[in-house]
């Protein structure tokens, strides 16, 4: 099985090219690749394939030649990955599959367009966020509240208060089932300056990462309903850098490097 790896501020994924759409992908696979002891290690897979050889977005065809397929590190899959998308486009533009520029990536979540900047960084659409209310989350026997953003995917973005530093997040947040009956990503973040945050996150399937790029503009969502605003350009920390989102009135922009990092192919042992 051939493969690339690449990651969007240590946010990283295996890329399985398969562009007629002729591999079996079953979850246990998945998992057994993103692995970080007996597979390649990975937050996720990403497997690119020509939407119109997938029948579950093949009405996104007429949009956009490919479809990111991606799954979580544990197999399930995923409607979107912010930093997935970039990383994708990365592989597209060297891969010489898409031209440098603007282009559009369907997804479980709807057309993503991106667009590779002259200095590396990649920005890409991610769609007017959706705010659903308030809700809870408890670490480690402390609640903290946050808001409900759907980014495509759900997310629960909390302002703490207590260092994020400090947190544990070895295991799975407790959340309200109740409300995400899917699970949820959950971001935990402070602000630290004018439109600044700082941000960690559990991702629901894959555990604490790195970064997470629907999640940090799920965190500058929050930010700003706290802070009284609703346009503008935000910086979010993450473990792995720094991502840059832009919210206006219409939309919502999430901006940072993708790098393609290794290629090879992979044998996994029965």
């Amino acid at each position: 099985m051939r493969f690339l790896k690449g990651h969007g501020t240590e946010n990283d994924f295996v890329i399985l090219p398969d562009p007629d759409g002729e591999l079996d992908l079953p979850g246990a696979l998945v998992a057994a690749i993103c692995d970080r002891r007996s597979g390649l290690g990975a937050d996720g897979v990403l497997r690119v394939v020509r939407t119109k050889a997938s029948p579950e977005v093949a009405g996104q065809a007429g949009q956009s030649e490919w479809f990111m397929d991606y799954r979580n590190a544990d197999g399930s899959m995923a409607e979107m990955c912010g930093n997935g998308v970039r990383v994708f486009a990365r592989y597209l533009v060297d891969a010489g599959l898409a031209e440098a520029g603007e282009f559009g990536i369907a997804t479980r979540g709807g057309i993503r367009k991106v667009r590779l900047g002259a200095g590396g960084d990649i920005a890409v659409d991610m769609g007017k966020p959706a705010v659903h209310g308030e809700s809870v989350t408890t670490v480690a026997g402390q609640e903290y509240i946050g808001l409900h953003v759907d980014m495509g995917n759900p997310h629960l973005a909390c302002a703490i208060g207590d260092p994020v530093a400090q947190l544990d997040l070895s295991h799975q947040p407790a959340f309200d089932p109740g409300v995400f009956h899917n699970g949820v990503n959950i971001e935990l973040f402070n602000a630290v300056g004018p439109r600044r945050a700082v941000m960690r996150v559990y991702e629901r399937g894959s555990g604490e990462t790195r970064s997470c790029g629907t999640g940090a503009v799920a965190t500058a969502v929050a930010a700003a309903h706290l802070s009284g605003e609703s346009v503008g350009e935000w910086a979010v920390e993450v473990l792995g850098g720094t991502l840059t989102v832009t919210l206006t009135e219409e939309t919502s922009y999430l901006a940072g490097p993708a790098v393609i990092i290794a290629e090879g192919n992979l044998t996994l042992a029965e």
